[in-house]
């Protein structure tokens, strides 16, 4: 069965559940590739190249960033973080997905690169953005304090900018709640389903 190969780019605030739904999905949809970044920082503890990021030098960063290269990218406290073009499109031109985990000041830099594609192309065709919402503040400031990983200061650093982000969640095409991780990821499924034309 021939389907509509998707862009999807997906946002949360920390503590959302975004990184479970999507492993959830990868695992779900052999056709859907997961979209790795690339960065200047240091690998941490198991990091591998390739797999969780592209670990480039500052020069091939911004050799890259002269070369318009990437879809997006951004400095954050000192290192690169951007997304290149070129796997995108291949993987779309291939006939499969790609599925994108970026914050909402990323997913903004997307939209607008996005939008000034052409209407034939075939990143612009299957784009598709979701934010996943939390059921209330109060829920996810218990799931980040469950965690045990991070301080108290952290942990009000990351609410204040949840806060932020689900004011900016009205950018987005579609909206998820995950209330329920079950249900969240069956109304991904419907929405994945519906949108490549599964159904």
């Amino acid at each position: 069965m021939k389907t509509k190969p998707l862009f999807i780019v997906m946002s949360a605030p920390s503590g959302c559940g975004k990184s479970t739904l999507i492993d959830m999905i990868l695992q779900e949809y052999p056709d859907i590739v997961y979209s790795i970044s690339c960065t200047t920082r240091e690998p941490r503890g198991e990091e591998e190249d390739g797999l969780d990021y592209h670990f480039l030098s500052k020069e091939r960063f911004e050799e890259l960033i002269a070369e318009n290269a990437f879809i997006e990218y951004a400095d954050v406290h000192g290192n690169y973080y951007g997304t290149l073009k070129a796997p995108i499109s291949e993987v779309l031109a291939e006939g499969n997905s790609m599925i994108m985990d970026i914050d909402v000041q990323g997913a903004a830099k997307v939209r607008e690169y996005v939008r000034s594609l052409p209407n034939t192309e075939a990143m612009k065709m299957g784009y598709v953005d979701i934010f996943i919402d939390p059921p209330s503040m109060d829920e996810l400031r218990s799931r980040l304090e469950g965690r045990g990983t991070d301080s108290q200061a952290t942990i009000e650093k990351r609410l204040a900018n949840a806060e932020g982000e689900i004011r900016r969640a009205g950018e987005y095409m579609f909206r998820v709640t995950n209330d329920d991780l079950a249900i969240a990821y069956k109304r991904l499924c419907d929405l994945i389903d519906a949108l490549s034309g599964r159904m």
